[in-house]
């Protein structure tokens, strides 16, 4: 799939002549300049989110002009500063942040319509320019690979229990599901001293999620009642925050696991975007139902902070490298992953 490289400086993955991953491709392009302001990055790693997928897909946004880079998330080495970049040196390892211009503070349409990944292109290159405001710079004691896990699925965790959150320890929190949000929301929760309640249909998913600290497991299958369940676990008083990541199909039972006056951060649709919803159940209990579009910059310095004082370590389930990028996008669609999938760009 990846040919060997031609004349033209570097080479990046490309979604073109059409939505699927049989259309991804290697097209050679010039080598990038920094301009006044930017960056130039040498890629190593990149990292999968379920919107990457969709993207590739043609479900994220059908009208997404082609070709596009995919990938939101990754890290590479600064190579080359533009004019006026002070704050970075070459060799800095960084990861360009989610929405290049959502620094801090509440977004607005223009911040949100600067992602990465569509309709921005993404990092599955091996180099890419980008603004010197728009990088963070990665733990030192982190891989390529975990470093690369950070921009949207760690951001998002700590977005929707920290910056919006405003965990405390003592906190009982709900996390669905064991992919890269949930895992990040479990470590990054207990990291605060919440004891962590998760739910998964694989028990061996469940068992390794108890490894990593959540305090109880639901395999919401066998319990398809499952926010009564949690209802018990609480002795009736339900959690303070529930990380909901399924959508239309979990919702209803996350409302039945929240406590009155608690908060459900809606950060996920695997399981669909419509549903009927009575909102009596979210206006009589005073439930805080809160959208989580990952987060801003300052969010991002935050992390990585308590990431290099814990130590913390992101999950990851497996690494591919750069050609066979259709067999990563393959084991994200068949949902059997525990934490992030991750390519190898460059070493």
């Amino acid at each position: 799939m990846f040919p060997a490289p031609g004349s033209v400086a570097i080479r990046a993955l490309v979604i073109d002549g059409g939505f699927g991953t049989e259309n991804l491709q290697v097209q050679e392009r010039p080598e990038p300049e920094p301009g006044v302001g930017e960056v130039l990055l040498r890629m190593k790693a990149a990292s999968l989110n379920f919107r990457d997928l969709l993207t590739v897909q043609g479900m994220y946004n059908p009208r997404q002009p082609l070709p596009l880079v995919p990938c939101s998330d990754g890290v590479g080495e600064v190579i080359a500063l533009g004019e006026g970049v002070e704050h970075l040196a070459l060799g800095d390892r960084v990861c360009p942040i989610f929405a290049q211009r959502w620094l801090s503070g509440a977004p607005d349409r223009r911040m949100i319509r600067s992602t990465l990944g569509g309709p921005l292109d993404g990092t599955l290159a091996e180099m890419m320019v980008v603004s010197g405001d728009s990088v963070v710079k990665a733990p030192q004691h982190l891989t390529d690979e975990e470093a690369a896990t950070l921009p949207c699925a760690g951001v998002t965790a700590w977005t929707a229990l920290v910056t919006e959150g405003d965990i405390s320890a003592g906190d009982v929190v709900l996390v669905l599901g064991t992919g890269g949000v949930a895992l990040f929301a479990l470590q990054i929760a207990r990291l605060h001293g919440a004891r962590v309640i998760i739910t998964s249909s694989s028990d061996e998913k469940l068992a390794r999620a108890r490894e990593l600290g959540a305090a109880e497991g639901i395999n919401y299958v066998k319990d398809p009642r499952w926010g009564e369940t949690v209802g018990e676990l609480t002795a009736g008083r339900g959690v303070d925050h529930v990380v909901e990541l399924g959508g239309a199909s979990t919702l209803e039972q996350s409302l039945r696991a929240v406590r009155v006056g608690g908060r459900i951060s809606l950060i996920g649709v695997l399981s669909g975007v419509k549903t009927s919803l009575l909102l009596t159940s979210v206006l009589m209990s005073a439930v805080r139902l809160q959208g989580i579009l990952v987060g801003h910059r300052e969010s991002f310095e935050a992390l990585c902070r308590a990431i290099s004082e814990s130590h913390l370590r992101p999950v990851i389930d497996s690494t591919y490298p750069l050609v066979d990028v259709r067999a990563a996008f393959d084991r994200m669609a068949g949902g059997g992953h525990f934490g992030k999938i991750c390519i190898r760009i460059s070493d």
